[in-house]
């Protein structure tokens, strides 16, 4: 049986939906812009979980990057695609009642060692959790949970060594925290 195919939303300069586009084939060397999330979780200790992203995977294969990101189908809210990329890649659960909306006009342009494009609209979400994590090995290679002050550092070292909107949005989450030392960014 045919997986079912899944589309991106395509999106105007002001973030307005224009349309959509087979996810498969929509990143290139000349990806439009489209809506997607990111989403970094926490633990009842303040550390954040962070993943490096399966060998296989497209783009960025083997990168250290956030909890997990994705993008919604049209029509689906983006709590309602946080909830199923959280099932979909952690095999965890995330209540909506515990995101939050830490950096809702969050967007960049990256090009990665292929010369594939990530042009995205990407909204960055957080939450606290308490559930056990089972990642799918399609997607996640690795997964550790980190004190920010120490990942905020790495990334800053090594930023070849994370994704690019990692690198951009955790600084950002950090300037947002007011410099928290530790918990919820």
């Amino acid at each position: 049986m045919t997986p079912p195919r899944e589309e991106v939303v395509l999106l105007a300069e002001d973030g307005a939906p224009i349309g959509t586009a087979d996810k498969a084939t929509v990143h290139s060397e000349s990806t439009p812009l489209h809506l997607a999330f990111s989403c970094h979780l926490f633990d009842g200790d303040g550390r954040i979980l962070v993943t490096r992203r399966a060998l296989g995977k497209a783009t960025w294969p083997g990168v250290w990057t956030n909890s997990f990101c994705g993008h919604p189908a049209l029509g689906e809210s983006l709590e309602e695609a946080i909830a199923r990329r959280a099932h979909e890649e952690l095999g965890t659960s995330v209540d909506a009642l515990a995101l939050a909306l830490a950096l809702p006009d969050f967007r960049y342009r990256a090009v990665d060692a292929t010369g594939v494009v990530e042009h995205e609209m990407c909204p960055v979400y957080t939450a606290t959790i308490a559930w056990e994590l089972r990642p799918s090995a399609d997607e996640v290679a690795e997964w550790e949970w980190a004190d920010p002050r120490a990942l905020l550092s790495s990334v800053a070292a090594t930023p070849w060594a994370f994704s690019p909107w990692l690198t951009l949005q955790l600084p950002a989450l950090y300037a947002a925290s007011g410099d928290q030392p530790s918990g919820q960014l």
